[in-house]
């Protein structure tokens, strides 16, 4: 089969104007809350896709910045956050779950600890300082990178919960770096330059930098906090880019990097952050392995994360897309649009749909390799007319018409037109487009789109 692909230009709607046109993906599309578990939204399959497109992005980054992936527990025991500081300092937004056979006390004959409290984590770092405690660590290890798309819980108040911006379970991508003081410096600059270089491809524009100093209660020494905030503000004036101190607003265990959005409404967000942390890996009493007598032998703790909560992220996105997502995280990537009644038109549609989104099982192991993309079949019995419209205003990026023309062409010369229904030319990349075809169909015609390539290794 040959494939020509028509373009029609469309942008992105500016700022102040309707955040959602004529052809785009609604929030009811892509997720849905629910009084039976408040603040905990349930993923249709759209709105799934999406999140898990900003997932694959990350991990597509992660080797290039040194990071590995792991996977952690959900709960852990009381004891265990009362070590990490976080029963004393953040209880009250956190879950509580009574184990089986909890009584509040101990019996000799049950594993220590089997009957206490448990709570559901908040944040991922304990669970990965034990990860790094679980083996002996040389200095030559680090640094150490993990990172970790596990759901988080925190116990937000109902009056704060809102759509998918303040929630009681979310993702996060989460990240830790176990360093040297010596590496500190370089570290926080990477995890800056991995968040320009996110935003950029993104193109969420401008954003600010924001630094938290040490708050009324947190854990540690004067000292340490001193030592990690200048560790902080030494990045920041390298780094050319313009901060602001919010005196009191570090974590209570270090100072920190937020970087701040801003949506359509005006609003302000807190999305990415780095913090800076020399308390934690004392309280797990991590250890590396150094030479002779120095005393640098607890490593120091990094945690960022770049987009902070996907699904607030994803909000953001919602609003600054106004509803028309980029090709390689649309949900909507194309429909084939079937002319008439005829069965064996309605059959081969669906054949072709099936083809273009993703390869032949046949194709074994190259299946690894292959990309999967958004396809579907618009086959029932409406004109074509309406099938187009109904394409466009659900912000399909193409449609496609298969007739009896179409079928009545040799199986090896059946021809495709494929249109450019709606494309934000500086949002979407050609390459990916053109990849999206090229996998599928062996003779490509394409017209020029005037789209800013970017790296489409992600989709």
């Amino acid at each position: 089969m040959a494939a020509t692909l028509i373009a029609q230009e469309a942008h992105r709607p500016e700022k102040g104007h309707s955040r959602e046109p004529r052809g785009t993906t609604s929030a009811h599309d892509l997720y849905t809350l629910d009084t039976s578990s408040p603040g905990s939204p349930l993923f249709q399959p759209f709105g799934t896709h999406v999140l898990q497109k900003l997932q694959a992005f990350l991990r597509a980054q992660y080797p290039s910045y040194g990071f590995q992936e792991v996977l952690t527990p959900t709960i852990y025991k009381k004891s265990l956050w009362e070590t990490s500081g976080h029963w004393q300092n953040y209880k009250d937004d956190m879950f509580a779950v009574t184990g089986r056979g909890a009584q509040g006390g101990h019996d000799p004959e049950r594993e220590i600890g089997e009957d206490e409290e448990y709570g559901l984590k908040p944040m991922n770092c304990p669970g990965h300082c034990l990860l790094f405690k679980s083996q002996n660590r040389s200095y030559r290890d680090l640094p150490i990178r993990y990172a970790d798309f596990s759901p988080l819980h925190r116990n937000e108040l109902s009056g704060a919960l809102k759509g998918l911006t303040r929630l009681r379970r979310f993702h996060q991508d989460d990240g830790h770096i176990f360093c040297r003081q010596s590496q500190l410096k370089q570290e926080i600059f990477k995890s800056l330059e991995f968040v320009q270089l996110v935003y950029q491809t993104l193109n969420l524009g401008d954003y600010k930098l924001r630094l938290g100093t040490r708050p009324e209660q947190f854990i540690g020494t004067v000292d340490d906090w001193d030592t990690a905030e200048r560790h902080l503000k030494s990045a920041l004036e390298e780094s050319g880019r313009p901060y602001y101190i919010n005196h009191g607003d570090g974590a209570f265990y270090g100072p920190k990097i937020d970087i701040i959005l801003t949506d359509a409404d005006g609003k302000e967000h807190q999305t990415a952050t780095t913090q800076l942390d020399f308390q934690l890996p004392k309280r797990f009493e991590l250890q590396i392995d150094v030479p002779g007598t120095s005393d640098e032998k607890t490593p120091v703790l990094i945690h960022r994360a770049i987009l902070g909560s996907l699904e607030r992220f994803m909000a953001l996105l919602m609003e600054s897309y106004g509803g028309k997502w980029p090709f390689w995280m649309s949900p909507r990537q194309m429909i084939i649009l079937t002319v008439g009644q005829n069965p064996r038109v309605r059959q081969r549609a669906e054949e072709v749909a099936r083809h273009l989104a993703s390869p032949d099982a046949r194709a074994g192991a190259q299946m690894l390799k292959a990309q999967n993309f958004m396809v579907d079949c618009d086959n029932n019995d409406e004109s074509i007319g309406k099938k187009l419209r109904n394409a466009r205003r659900k912000g399909y990026s193409f449609y496609a018409v298969f007739g009896e023309r179409n079928l009545n062409q040799p199986p090896d010369e059946q021809t495709l037109d494929i249109s450019l229904a709606s494309h934000p030319k500086e949002q979407d990349m050609e390459e990916a487009i053109k990849a999206f075809l090229q996998s599928r169909v062996p003779d490509v015609q394409a017209e020029p789109i005037n789209a800013q390539a970017n790296n489409s290794n992600y989709l």
